[in-house]
């Protein structure tokens, strides 16, 4: 008998409500859920793949072991045992930081990494930590931590109820929002511009979003600070800035950016001086605008600058915690109180001395750290539901440091082109056998909900959750700790279950619920449209933004004469990009998800192709400083000339990487030809696009 339940498919920051049909203990449908206040009925290709990862015949169930013979499976109890003696083993011999600790992106869509893995990971006292976030979105967190007192104090677009939105770097037709949460964007879109709404979009490449975009102008990568700047430069010059009164450093903002003029920026944005002017003017005077930046302005050489300028513009445009401008969540946990405000620089690498934030140190050190003798090497490493060798920089060169280690666990479903290397694999339950509230993207979402989902599947007996293995592992570790107050409050974390944890989140929480109320609610509890929060709901000490934090404000001047020096004009600039049926580097094995016409290509303007005496279709080698990659051209009237576009997420098929699907999914590694020494100057960030490179044709054979 078919029975359908309700959950969320929380692959992306969507989160979007679903309704899952099973039958005989089997899922044969997945929709999307009409009554989710957020999602309303919207879902995309991944959510119907949930049950590809169910029934992947290469997901892990159990730990296993690396033999001589090849993988064995072992017990749990085992596993945890060896772990934690091995761990402990290389900490004896070299020093705690001798560990290395890399988090994936998954962790944050999963409410048992969330509730469970920060204790894991502080007891095992190392500096050398590590996780997606210096790939993503550090320096949003970054402006938010020195604007607003916090690092996830991240205003989103109101975008129910903006009537101009300024878009750059972002393609959320493919990603539904990121550090914006907005299922059903493509709807958000249509219902903004039918109340006669506009909206600009700013890309290297005329995306998804720009296609259907009021307005789209190129942007050569690298240069979006400068055309942040100069609109900056342009409300201050006409006097059209609105800041609020809790706004300090308005007049050293009008001085710091008194050069960065339309003029400047055009010369090397491309985006002629006029359109600089006009887009300054129109979301000054509009009714209420929002300009939100993403991925393409945040890994980039200046992308702590450039979020930096994307929360001035808001703020002194008057757009800041405003109806229809940029606001602030409430969600039903209020996440913030138990997550740090947030730091940078208190640590440094061993090797390059790039600062740490909030506890991390930048993944475009790892390899290094791995790999260069001395104290505080790492010479054992725990990820956890992330593959770095595929998603950070200069990929080659950390799939060459792993292979050094004394000692690799991962927590991880597959065996993939990092875990590879593991001696030990632990796998944890796929989404559907497991409870879940989001922790992380209510804290980010364009409208205040709540939502308890009860898990769809059983758990087998053989298999654990993963907020069930951090306890296993934490336990471990901590059995012949010396007895004291952390210890005891470490184990006491570990001991109570997420759905515990959660139920306390809400009860003091500010709309008083509780996971009973949420179950019993259909399709999630809807909280309302985001409401102001300001001054009062700040997190730097006086109550009031300082618009103008020493660590930006005296990165200009270097940021100036780098953007506007004589540039090389017969270089390629190699760009990402993401589509909708992927998912970074790890939904490939979903043959739903990656069939029908190929992906993986490098998109390259016509004319750059006809410059070098290339065709559409052929196998080219993209070179770097780096590396050199083969994959095959796609020529797209969509690029703007001088600028290639390389998805993310691909070059499977490694040696000892079993992933029976993606291991036929043609491609390259685009971080194979990214290059880490290659950051953002003040947050260390890996500056994933504007990578220059080269594009020649493959040698035949």
């Amino acid at each position: 008998m078919a029975t359908v339940r309700r959950t969320s498919c929380n692959l992306c920051e969507a989160i979007c409500g679903v309704l899952v049909t099973v039958e005989g203990g089997r899922v044969t449908d997945i929709r999307g859920d009409e009554a989710d206040p957020l999602s309303r009925g919207h879902i995309c290709p991944k959510a119907v793949a949930l049950r590809d990862l169910q029934e992947d015949p290469d997901r892990l169930t159990q730990p296993v072991r690396r033999t001589a013979t090849g993988w064995q499976e072992m017990g749990w109890e085992e596993a945890y045992t060896y772990v934690a003696d091995q761990l402990r083993s290389v900490q004896k011999a070299h020093g705690k930081n001798s560990i290395g600790v890399y988090l994936g992106n998954p962790n944050v869509h999963s409410v048992g990494a969330m509730t469970h893995m920060p204790t894991l990971v502080r007891l095992l006292k190392t500096r050398n930590r590590f996780s997606a976030t210096s790939v993503d979105q550090l320096p949003h967190m970054l402006a938010c931590h020195l604007l607003y007192g916090h690092q996830l104090m991240v205003p989103v677009a109101d975008i129910d109820r903006t009537s101009y939105l300024l878009m750059l770097g972002a393609n959320p037709l493919a990603s539904n929002g990121s550090m914006m949460t907005a299922p059903g964007f493509g709807r958000r879109l249509k219902e903004l511009q039918k109340r006669g709404g506009r909206v600009v979009v700013i890309d290297p490449r005329r995306t998804e979003t720009a296609a259907v975009a009021d307005e789209h102008h190129f942007v050569r990568p690298g240069t979006d600070a400068a055309f942040l700047l100069a609109l900056i430069h342009e409300v201050l010059r006409d006097g059209s800035a609105k800041p609020a009164q809790y706004v300090d450093g308005l007049d050293v903002v009008e001085s710091v950016t008194r050069e960065w003029t339309p003029e400047r920026a055009a010369s090397v944005t491309g985006i002629p001086a006029e359109d600089i002017r006009r887009i300054a003017r129109e979301f000054a005077a509009a009714e209420t605008a929002a300009c939100y930046g993403r991925l393409g302005v945040s890994t980039q050489q200046f992308g702590a600058i450039c979020q930096w300028a994307v929360q001035v513009l808001n703020i002194i445009t008057g757009n800041l915690d405003r109806p229809g401008g940029s606001m602030f969540p409430r969600p039903a946990v209020d996440t913030l109180r138990g997550i740090g405000r947030g730091h940078i620089g208190v640590w440094k690498s061993r090797v390059r001395s790039l600062p740490e934030f909030g506890g991390e140190l930048p993944a475009s050190v790892m390899a290094e750290e791995i790999s260069t003798p001395g104290d505080g090497q790492i010479r054992a490493m725990v990820t956890i539901a992330g593959n770095p060798v595929l998603s950070t920089p200069n990929g080659r060169k950390l799939d060459e440091a792993l292979e050094t280690l004394d000692f690799m666990v991962c927590v991880d479903p597959y065996i993939n082109e990092t875990t590879r290397h593991a001696d030990v694999i632990l796998p944890p339950t796929p989404p559907l056998e497991r409870e879940h509230y989001d922790l992380a993207f209510h804290q980010l979402a364009v409208r205040n909900t709540a939502r308890w989902n009860d898990a769809v599947l059983p758990r087998p007996s053989e298999s654990r959750h993963d907020w069930e293995i951090f306890r296993g592992l934490g336990l471990a570790l901590l059995r012949d700790a010396p007895r004291s107050r952390k210890t005891a409050v470490a184990s006491l974390r570990l001991r109570l279950s997420p759905r515990r944890v959660v139920d306390l989140g809400l009860r003091i929480g500010p709309y008083r619920l509780s996971v009973r109320k949420l179950r019993k609610s259909v399709g999630g509890v809807d909280l309302g449209p985001l409401q102001p929060a300001l001054p009062g709901g700040l997190y730097t000490k006086s109550k009031r933004i300082d618009l103008v934090p020493a660590l930006i404000v005296d990165e200009l001047p270097s940021a100036f004469e780098a953007l506007f020096a004589d540039r090389d004009g017969d270089g390629l600039l190699l760009i990402g990009r993401r589509h909708l049926r992927s998912n970074n580097s790890w939904m490939h094995n979903s043959a739903r998800l990656v069939k029908g016409k190929p992906r993986h290509q490098l998109l390259m303007n016509p004319d750059d192709l006809r410059e070098r005496d290339l065709s559409d279709g052929q196998l080219v080698e993209i070179s770097s400083a780096s590396g050199t990659v083969s994959v095959e051209v796609a020529s797209s009237n969509d690029m703007m000339p001088g600028v290639v576009s390389l998805p993310h997420g691909f070059g499977h098929g490694r040696p000892g990487a079993k992933l029976s699907v993606a291991n036929q999914v043609a491609g390259a590694s685009a971080n194979d030809v990214t290059d880490a020494a290659l950051t953002d100057h003040v947050s260390g960030t890996a500056a994933l696009n504007g990578v220059p490179v080269k594009v020649t044709a493959a040698p035949a054979g």
